[in-house]
């Protein structure tokens, strides 16, 4: 492994020698890069440049590493030989083989299937994590340790790496060897708690909000680790895990409790301090209205003529309005129930009022602003054909957001990340073939 006083992937080293060997570097990988045509399609987005190690798998750990690969970065994802990700057999539904739920969370990546409880399976993720600027892992703590892979064998070799671990409760603590799902955690968190009809029992949420949450918190942490790597030339540990973020994640509900000493109680769709916020029935299905502060609410009595309501002591302030809550509610829930959703989303265009249907997923997906923020990216895939998947959130306006890759079959880059990043020679990949170590 060659070493740099500081990492190669920043734009200034401090000595000469260091600055040579980092254009050898970037070089090298470039002539890599180019000279596979199935791998998975590089960018000069913001992490362009940047190779990161995927350890993780289902979706916590993917999410992130998938943001990563949206903004350029080579990920190389590893599995395992035969059955691969568990997201690979979370169907149906399916598109060909392949479940959409792993088509959904593994674009951009290059799929290097290595069996790591073989001797010679950890020795190519040493090698590969000596090539890295990023490694991200969701095994249950202290479990890559005996495989030789944990944070503190790999950071003597890789001082520059940054190694991120993904967990249900943390890497310490009385539920670190636990296992972390959403479902679970976002009960012993509290987001179950507080998610549901107001005198009905607890719900999950939709999605699994609470990995999403943490592969969004674990994407922030190793961009900061990276601007950090700058500065020190040294990579770092993170420790980030679900429960930890769904408990951060509580914000003004945790404040109340901590503050004020108010428990927390389900509202179903509407909230514990603003009133009006929340979803009304109307003829024929649903309207979601907020009133954030008293002009809105203002505006809001206006379009429904019902002026008489601003003057009203009782509903004049939000303050007055929690207090008098159900007396509100009550004329508004009659008011919004005498036409259709289409009548009132009409009447209240241009208002200045948050406002909204609830829309199912075919009217999401055919939404106009979802067409104009080009929210859909369709894929082709090598072995089923296009694939359509909800897209990149965010734009940039010196990033053109091109064509992604498809997510990889199982080992579709192995012999290519072998290849050209291990200097493999063909017969040694196919030794290893031969002993299982890799697919």
């Amino acid at each position: 492994m060659t070493m740099f006083c500081r990492p190669v992937t920043q734009t200034k080293l401090f000595c000469v020698e260091c600055r040579k060997h980092a254009v050898r570097w970037v070089a090298n990988r470039r002539i890599s890069e180019k000279s596979d045509t199935n791998s998975a399609r590089q960018t000069n987005g913001p992490l362009s440049g940047y190779r990161v190690l995927d350890l993780s798998r289902v979706l916590a750990g993917p999410y992130c590493t998938m943001i990563l690969g949206d903004l350029g970065a080579e990920v190389i994802k590893v599995e395992r030989p035969g059955s691969g990700d568990d997201t690979r057999s979370w169907g149906p539904p399916f598109k060909g083989q392949e479940a959409v739920y792993f088509l959904t969370v593994n674009r951009n990546k290059k799929s290097v299937a290595v069996d790591i409880k073989t001797r010679k399976g950890q020795n190519i993720i040493r090698q590969l994590a000596s090539k890295c600027d990023v490694l991200v892992e969701n095994y249950i703590p202290g479990k890559l340790a005996q495989y030789n892979l944990g944070y503190d064998q790999l950071k003597t070799e890789c001082p520059n790496l940054i190694y991120c671990s993904i967990s249900g409760y943390g890497q310490t603590g009385p539920y670190a060897k636990r296992a972390g799902y959403d479902v679970i955690v976002s009960g012993v968190a509290g987001l179950m708690h507080i998610t549901g009809p107001k005198d009905g029992e607890p719900c999950k949420v939709g999605v699994a909000m609470t990995d999403l949450s943490t592969g969004l918190y674990a994407h922030g942490a190793i961009m900061a680790a990276i601007l950090q790597r700058q500065k020190s030339g040294q990579g770092q540990h993170i420790d980030c895990d679900l429960f930890s973020t769904q408990v951060a994640s509580l914000i003004n509900i945790g404040g109340n409790f901590l503050n004020a000493g108010i428990e927390a109680t389900r509202h179903g769709t509407a909230h514990p301090s603003i009133v009006p916020y929340q979803a009304f029935k109307t003829q024929d299905s649903y309207i979601l209205v907020g009133a954030g502060n008293d002009g809105q609410f203002r505006l809001l009595c206006k379009r429904l003529g019902l002026e008489q309501l601003i003057e009203d002591k009782k509903f004049s302030t939000n303050k007055a309005r929690v207090t008098n809550r159900k007396e509100l509610l009550d004329l508004l829930k009659k008011m919004f129930n005498t036409n259709t959703t289409q009548y009132w989303l009409d009447l209240l265009e241009n208002s200045g009022i948050p406002y909204g249907p609830i829309n199912n997923m075919a009217a999401v997906f055919s939404d106009p602003q979802t067409i104009h923020n080009g929210m859909i990216r369709t894929i082709q895939h090598p072995d089923i054909g296009d694939i359509r998947v909800p897209g990149p959130p965010v734009r940039f306006s010196d990033f053109p957001r091109d064509a992604p890759s498809a997510p990889p079959t199982l080992g579709q880059h192995t012999d290519h990340v072998l290849s050209n990043i291990l200097q493999l020679q063909p017969k040694e990949i196919e030794r290893l073939r031969v002993e299982g170590v890799v697919q």
